[in-house]
């Protein structure tokens, strides 16, 4: 690793570019996602882009991986930490209103499988339903719940 950790962040964003990630809210085109990772939300960064779609609209598993949590936070509320295959990031969906049917811990799920339904749990406004997401890249002990927050924004595709 190099001052300021770039050639790990230099890695981590080849490793993602490779990934085709799919944009993880079905019917949503690349023009129409916003970039609010950076934005602020009250004294501290989004660390997440909002993806805003109707109510009960399908998220999909952005890659191959694994679900590795199923939790209720007061923040996220009703959320799902995927693993990739590699075991290199987390994929962080929230806000959902429900699951899918039978997703469990220790799932294995493939791209573009359904995993929830968008929803507005949490701290979300009642009445602007969207998909909280982001991707952490794992630190070594791969711990759901740490990693350092990557922006999905630029590694989003409709493919």
């Amino acid at each position: 690793v190099s001052a300021g950790g770039v050639t790990e962040i230099d890695a981590a964003s080849k490793l993602l570019s490779s990934r085709n990630l799919l944009i993880p809210v079905h019917g949503v085109s690349r023009p129409m996602l916003r970039d609010t990772f950076a934005e602020l939300r009250g004294m501290k960064a989004h660390e997440a882009i909002d993806i805003a779609a109707p109510r009960g609209t399908p998220v999909v598993a952005t890659d191959d991986g694994r679900v590795v949590k199923l939790f209720r936070s007061v923040a996220g509320g009703l959320t799902v930490y995927q693993f990739d295959r590699d075991e290199h990031f987390a994929y962080y969906y929230a806000h959902l209103d429900s699951y899918a049917d039978g997703l469990r811990e220790g799932a294995m799920l493939k791209r573009g499988e359904l995993i929830g339904f968008v929803g507005s749990t949490g701290n979300a406004a009642y009445d602007a339903p969207h998909l909280h997401f982001t991707i952490y890249q794992l630190s070594p002990g791969k711990q759901w719940w740490r990693g350092t927050p990557v922006n999905p924004y630029p590694f989003l595709g409709d493919r």
